[in-house]
């Protein structure tokens, strides 16, 4: 269980989320793991938090655009 004070806009979309934050820290090689992250920098948990936003407005643009990329 997460102790996060962040919450969902749509709590349906909680778990689809933090699938999407682990495998955008994956895909970065940020070692993030369920529970406890203390150990990471904030450069790292940040890093998460900006590519997650990054592609989220990129999937947008481009259903926006019809799809056309």
């Amino acid at each position: 269980m997460s102790n996060s004070s962040n919450k969902a806009t749509v709590p349906e979309a909680k778990s689809a989320l933090d699938k999407f934050k682990f495998e955008v820290a994956s895909e970065i090689g940020v070692p993030l793991k369920e529970g406890y992250n203390g150990d990471l920098t904030s450069r790292q948990n940040g890093s998460v938090g900006g590519y997650m936003v990054k592609k989220m407005i990129e999937a947008q643009e481009k259903q926006m655009s019809g799809g056309v990329r």
